[in-house]
């Protein structure tokens, strides 16, 4: 398994600058201390490395010095002898020692005979009385002191200084009076003292404590506390880790970092026990239990009685159930606090300093006891139900196993959540009664409900939490469960509920599969709820498998029986799906009739249905390009969905992810990234939101991209039917590929995801458009540069791969126009794209199409893409020496890469513009070949662009091929470039080509 501190260090940027800051200052001559301060694993010591490394660099001596943890029997001056030990190693520094025979010993490495150890107060668990700065010590300590100072002082004359102690919290009383006599005596040389100690050891008896309140007075002195690691540091941490040891599970990168809390040796520790199956590491437990371990036995009966109630506790439920008197549990109390095992929060509850020193605890004790103690809570908590909730009771009671009373409370527990619009809790306790279901003999009757409503209720809150698959396993356990001789309405509203949920996966087949079984199930006459919602869900089912005339009569039944029984939100159900199959070629008819099923559904309060009606309204907008609407009606339905518990929900999660996407094609790119990358923790059903700001990140050359893109692509290969994953993914993949020169893989890329969105959408296909046109580019820059080398074969091979893509595209097209598809703003724009890239990579000209690809982007206003056409149409407009006209181009498309950060865009833009000798503002100055290169290097190159051997270059040029070889070489290293075809390639865009 690899280490944190293997690769860069993450997360201490600015801890390290500050540090740096005291380390420049005393090179100034203005010495400094810092007392660097942190819990046990934060990255003390990780930090100090960096520091020593930085240090060096920039030539300063650094010593460092280590406190061991020796117990009782610690041995005077440790750390010093370690830090002086390469002062003695040194011949350059041995001799500043010659002349201080005090540290004969300290230097020899014998410090246990340099003095004497005073009586330490502090050692033996009594309060220290104040000491002052300079203390008073003999002689014989006097001189060692004073001759520890003076060598530091010699030291610093040659070079900077930097002395670091690392966990002073372990260091012998002769080592703390020594470092307080040093900060008070060097006030002239050029030093810099750190010094490192555990804040969670630092118990309030601890020797070091008053020490510490006595150099923090000092002017100099800093006190610098190394908090936790932020999650997203924490993450970057934990993937690169995981990249390392070839796992890159994004669910189990999300659970280290949720549970580490900042604390990067928690993190490894728990990505390794991920890695080899455990729940917790031994390691991990050890460390912590050893803490533990220290307490009396009556504040560690608290700690257990605390692990067991919760990480939060209140000091009523610790009295009632530790069993301890007043003052032994207050005594208990105020000894986990002390020793930082404990922390009393804001609302005066107990909790635990980190999650997992709980699970540690609660790891330790035995079965028995565990079971006991929940009890205990359990019955405190029924005895006084104001103390807690109902889902602390349900899982006191199913720990102690008392299942009856844990069913009741989980379903309690379900209905609290579901008024609290927490749908995530609500599955939780559903799913726990129904596992508790075959143990309670009247589980029904303690219910109110049978076990199939039980499964569709719960089916439910797993759709209205975002996780559809889980709720289709539950609604086919139902269906399945009921079997062929259940209730007809219930079987049938099992049936038309699973067939909504089938839709949401793409499993269209499937979905018209069960609406039919439903409507068979329930006769028309007399309407019915349940004919009514299965009629609706058949119509819509039936839209989508090319059923119409069975979908038109389904749907005119639902709308007539949803008015006849006052059905509001099956009437705006259907009304939805009859806008969207049938008007779409009149956008404000569509968007009045979605109008009127927005009312309706709101005076029905299902929000499912409302969330459906939201969502339609702001992809109507979307696809009649009119994307500033489109963004202000997702963001205020995100807002509703938010709103009212359900942000997860299927509809809420696709307008999420409308959101993402128009504001990246608007060209609000920190909106479009802080909606996708503020979603720490999404379901797996919903990570297409998270995917779709890959967009911004390939766009903005972020170097964290490609490893976004491979976590994106695996998730895409495991959830086969999530189109819109697998589109956005693959759209990022090419994006990025096509920036790095790897043509291969972006055509591979289209080529996989086209062919795969015609197997689950078999209409609804125009996203390949955009996927071919985005890998024709890649293939068009690659043919552009066999041509450059006068490799005919090979830009012929890309123009039939070219072909193929194209071949595609039209079938693509041909579908989704034959399945009774408008073509929107979106895809004509795509569809110029399209043309213009096979125009290139056929070698035609193309200022034509570039002028109608960059106006159809401008009309739909997708600034990135608009800035792409536009830097295409210039290169275009330059080949046709329309200088002039380019450099219009150019600079548009410059000013657009700049306000969005797309680096990429910018650079490519930028060497079209140093080809062309065209000025660009903020963009440099031209470089000339010749600055580059000799005279003669940019003859060979000249000659590399056009395919010569070495052999061939000497033979033109009238030198040897040795001297020819010689000149290749230098030119690679110049453009640090792999090979010959790299080094054309990079020259040319650059704009480093010999132009004659």
């Amino acid at each position: 398994m690899p280490r944190w501190d293997d690769g860069p260090m993450v997360g201490r940027a600015e801890e390290l600058d500050h540090l740096m800051a005291h380390v420049r200052r005393a090179a100034d001559g203005r010495p400094s201390a810092v007392l660097l301060a942190g819990d046990a694993g934060v990255g003390k010591t990780r930090l100090l490395d960096e520091l020593a490394e930085r240090a060096t660099t920039e030539g300063v001596r650094v010593l460092v010095g280590h406190c061991v943890d020796l117990g009782d029997v610690g041995l005077p001056y440790l750390p010093f002898v370690d830090l002086l030990r390469p002062v003695a190693a040194d011949p350059e520094l041995a001799p500043a020692a010659a002349g201080l025979p005090a540290l004969t010993d300290l230097l020899a490495g014998r410090p246990g005979v340099t003095g004497a150890e005073g009586p330490d107060a502090g050692d033996f668990g009594r309060a220290v009385p104040h000491r002052s700065l300079r203390p008073a010590v003999d002689d014989g300590r006097l001189q060692l002191f004073e001759s520890v100072a003076a060598l530091l002082g010699e030291l610093t004359a040659a070079a900077p200084l930097l002395i670091m102690l690392e966990d002073l919290h372990w260091a012998d009383r002769s080592s703390r009076d020594l470092l307080r006599y040093l900060l008070a005596r060097l006030v002239d040389e050029r030093v810099t003292i750190v010094a490192s100690y555990r804040s969670d050891d630092l118990h309030r008896r601890h020797p070091l404590r008053p020490l510490l309140a006595e150099l923090v007075r000092l002017p100099a002195v800093e006190r610098l506390e190394l908090a936790p690691l932020p999650d997203a540091a924490v993450e970057q941490l934990v993937r690169r880790l995981a990249e390392q040891a070839g796992c890159l599970d994004r669910s189990s990168v999300d659970d280290v970092v949720a549970r580490a809390e900042g604390n990067a040796f928690y993190a490894e520790e728990l990505l390794a026990a991920g890695l080899e199956g455990e729940t917790l590491p031994m390691a991990l437990t050890d460390v912590l239990l050893a803490r533990v371990e220290l307490l009396s036995e009556a504040a560690q009966q608290v700690l257990r009685v605390a692990a067991v109630a919760g990480r939060r506790v209140r000091h009523e439920l610790v009295a009632a159930v530790s069993g301890l008197g007043t003052g032994e549990l207050e005594a208990a109390l105020a000894e986990a606090v002390h020793h930082h095992l404990l922390v009393v929060s804001d609302d005066g509850r107990y909790r635990f300093r980190h999650a997992l020193l709980r699970e540690a605890v609660l790891a330790d004790l035995l079965p028995g006891e565990r079971v006991r103690l929940h009890a205990a809570v359990a019955a405190y908590l029924t005895a006084n139900p104001s103390a807690g909730t109902a889902a602390e009771r349900a899982h006191h009671a199913r720990e102690s196993n008392d299942l009856p009373a844990a069913l009741g409370a989980s379903l309690e527990a379900a209905a609290e959540a579901k008024r609290a619009g927490a749908p995530a809790e609500q599955l939780q306790q559903l799913e726990a009664a129904l596992a508790l279901w075959p143990a309670v003999p009247d589980a029904a009757e303690r219910a109110g409900r049978s076990q199939i409503e039980l499964l569709v209720e719960t089916a439910g809150a797993a759709r209205s939490g975002g996780d559809v698959h889980r709720g289709i396993a539950l609604l086919r356990s139902a269906r399945d469960t009921l079997g062929q001789d259940g209730d007809p309405l219930l079987r049938a509203r099992v049936h038309y509920t699973l067939a909504q949920a089938l839709i949401w996966i793409d499993d269209l087949v499937g979905a018209h599969r069960e609406t039919s079984a439903a409507m068979a199930l329930v006769p028309a006459d007399p309407p019915s709820p349940e004919r009514t919602w299965a009629a609706a869900t058949h119509a819509r089912a039936a839209y989508y498998v090319e059923c119409a005339q069975d979908a038109d009569a389904a749907a005119e039944e639902a709308l007539t029986a949803a008015d006849a029984l006052g059905l509001d939100s099956a009437w705006a159900d259907t009304a939805v799906s009859v806008a969207r199959m049938h008007e779409e070629a009149d956008y404000d008819a569509v968007q009045k009739r979605l109008a009127e099923a927005l009312t309706r559904a709101r005076r029905s309060g299902d929000l499912d249905v409302e969330m459906r009606v939201l969502f339609n309204q702001a992809i109507v907008a979307y696809e009649a390009g009119d994307l500033a609407d489109t963004l202000a009606r997702s963001t205020a339905a995100v807002d509703r969905a938010c709103a009212i518990g359900i942000e997860w929900s299927f509809y809420a999660a696709e307008l999420r992810h409308l959101q993402v996407v128009a504001g990246y094609m608007t060209g609000d790119w920190d909106v479009s990234l802080a909606a996708a990358d503020q979603l720490a923790r999404v379901p797996e059903m919903a990570a297409h939101v998270r995917a779709a700001g890959l967009l911004v990140q390939v766009g903005r050359g972020d170097p964290a991209a490609a490893d976004r893109v491979a976590w994106a692509r695996s998730l895409s290969s495991r959830f086969g039917t999530q189109v819109m994953l697998m589109i956005t993914a693959a759209a990022a993949d090419i994006d990025l590929a096509g920036w790095a020169g790897d043509a291969a893989t972006a055509v591979r890329r289209a080529e996989e995801s086209v062919h795969k969105v015609a197997e689950i959408w078999k209409v609804d296909r125009m996203a390949a458009v955009r996927l071919v046109a985005m890998a024709l580019s890649a293939a068009a820059d690659a043919a552009d540069a066999a041509r450059l080398l006068r490799d005919t074969a090979t830009a012929d091979r890309w123009v039939a791969d070219g072909e193929r893509l194209v071949r595609l595209a039209a079938e693509a097209v041909e579908a989704y126009v034959a399945g009774g598809g408008l073509i929107g703003a979106e895809g004509r724009a795509w569809q110029r794209r399209l043309d213009a890239e096979w125009a290139r990579l056929r070698a035609e000209p193309t200022v034509e199409h570039r002028r109608a690809d960059a106006a159809a982007f401008a009309e739909l206003g997708h600034v990135y893409e608009e800035a792409r056409s536009r830097w295409r149409l210039a290169q275009a407009l330059l080949a046709a020496d329309e200088r002039a006209a380019a450099a219009e181009e150019l600079r548009a498309a410059h000013a657009v890469a700049v306000q969005l950060g797309a680096r990429p865009l910018r650079e490519a833009v930028e060497a079209l513009a140093r080809r062309g000798r065209i000025e660009l503002e903020g963009a440099g100055r031209i470089v000339e070949t010749a600055a580059v290169f000799t005279p003669r290097e940019a003859e060979v190159l000249a000659l590399l662009a056009q395919g010569r051997t070495n052999k061939q270059i000497g033979a033109e040029l009238y030198i040897s091929e040795k001297t020819a070889s010689v000149h290749v070489s230098n030119i690679l290293a110049k453009l640090e470039a792999g090979g010959r075809t790299e080094a054309v390639a990079i020259a040319a865009q650059r704009g480093l080509l010999p132009t004659s």
